[in-house]
């Protein structure tokens, strides 16, 4: 266990630097391979070549398109469609809007895989929706943030997506498992919105018509379409993530081009540049981390702790409470792909040694972690809404702390009753 030192103090300490996380860990693999290469171990020359070869991924193409997708549904009119609908549907419950953001990030989480997405399309548009109607933007804020965590639990995920290529397990069982943990997330934040409307002046919109749903339903069915081809499509065979994360690109182009005709050729461009900036970071962070999971491998690290874990004999219970509170500290100091990426080649094989369910474990994991967008000082998500709201950092940061006791209520509920993330999996 000599060589765990400079692998997490390491890291830490490059981190603790200011270091960007792709630097932090390229030069804690390069001071590992130093320690192992000076004894007569790995050559140094090793981590061009294996970083290379991490990227040679069929899976790991699902990821740029998943983006692109998501940004090609934001650039068109489908995310307006969607809002619509939803405040049709659940606009004239108490608690209005607050409802309407919450059912419409839902829906939106099903096409987009990330928080960021969901914030940056349907953010501007929910907040810009309830200042109109006079609602407290602290309120605003605050639900607008914690609603877009429900997008990397629903299928498709972007980091569910990684952790299964990382861990060896099913995709399409790990988007099936996402689904009910992202509802009930959805169902507990608007009782929160539900119970605030009864301090904080909150109005609704008049029941609707058959005519109203008629009319939104039909404008926003195509966008609602998209997770159930995705999902459909992997769970029934017909193609696999990847497969889907380009019918999914060719379904929003079709959209945004052909059929709604709100995107040009021109936007076009645009959203396909914005998609390979965006893509080129993550994948730089993949290629990286790859190598420094297979070292970790390689040098038997999670081997060594998963054989501490198991002589510790702890309960499973307590053990996930342990990396629950680990896993929301870790979020607030990286992006949820980034964690996945470090933490699953070291804590799989320890947890499965402890009898913890991998599948179960990366949901877990997945929804712990999201936390982080909402939390101070990495918080992508409270950066993306303080442009949007005009709120000073601070303030955007205490708007969001009423709504982390529902999001950490429905970890807890995950936790202690794992058949919320089992049972889809297993039905079907």
């Amino acid at each position: 266990m000599e060589i765990f030192l400079p692998f997490v103090g390491g890291l830490i300490f490059f981190m603790a630097l200011g270091l960007p996380v792709f630097v932090a860990l390229g030069a804690t693999c390069l001071l590992a391979l130093a320690m192992t290469s000076a004894s007569g171990g790995l050559p140094v020359e090793l981590m061009s070549l294996k970083i290379t070869q991490t990227l040679n991924s069929f899976p790991l193409l699902a990821i740029p398109l998943f983006i692109l997708a998501a940004n090609l549904l934001n650039r068109g009119s489908a995310t307006t469609r969607i809002f619509d609908f939803a405040n049709v549907m659940v606009g004239f419950v108490r608690g209005g809007l607050g409802h309407v953001n919450v059912v419409a990030s839902m829906i939106f989480a099903g096409m987009s895989g990330t928080a960021s997405a969901d914030a940056a399309g349907l953010g501007a548009l929910e907040i810009r929706a309830m200042r109109e109607k006079g609602y407290d933007l602290k309120y605003s804020t605050g639900i607008t943030a914690a609603s877009s965590v429900i997008g990397p639990i629903i299928p498709p995920s972007v980091a569910m997506l990684v952790y299964g290529w990382q861990a060896d397990v099913s995709v399409g069982d790990l988007f099936l498992a996402g689904f009910v943990p992202g509802v009930l997330m959805a169902m507990l934040l608007m009782a929160t919105t539900f119970i605030m409307s009864y301090k904080i002046d909150m109005p609704t919109r008049p029941l609707p018509t058959a005519r109203e749903v008629f009319e939104t339903g039909h404008r926003a069915v195509l966008p609602m379409l998209t997770p159930l081809i995705i999902v459909g499509g992997i769970w029934s065979g017909i193609f696999s993530p990847t497969e889907a994360g380009a019918v999914a690109c060719a379904y929003a182009i079709a959209l945004g081009v052909f059929v709604y005709r709100d995107v040009k050729l021109k936007e076009l461009f645009q959203v396909f540049v914005q998609s390979m900036e965006f893509s080129a970071v993550i994948l730089l962070i993949i290629a990286i981390s790859g190598f420094y999971g297979w070292l970790l491998v390689r040098l038997q690290v999670p081997q060594a702790l998963a054989a501490g874990l198991v002589a510790m004999d702890l309960h499973t219970t307590i053990l996930l409470l342990i990396l629950m509170v680990f896993f929301v500290l870790v979020g607030c100091f990286m992006s949820v792909i980034e964690s996945v990426l470090i933490l699953t080649p070291i804590l799989v094989p320890a947890v499965a040694a402890s009898g913890v369910d991998p599948l179960f474990f990366g949901v877990f994991m997945v929804i712990t972690l999201s936390v982080g967008v909402i939390t101070p000082p990495f918080g992508t998500v409270l950066y993306i809404l303080v442009p949007i709201t005009g709120m000073r950092f601070e303030k955007v940061v205490l708007s969001v702390l009423p709504f982390l006791i529902p999001i950490l209520a429905t970890i807890l509920l995950v936790l202690f009753f794992p058949q919320i993330v089992l049972i889809l999996p297993r039905l079907f």
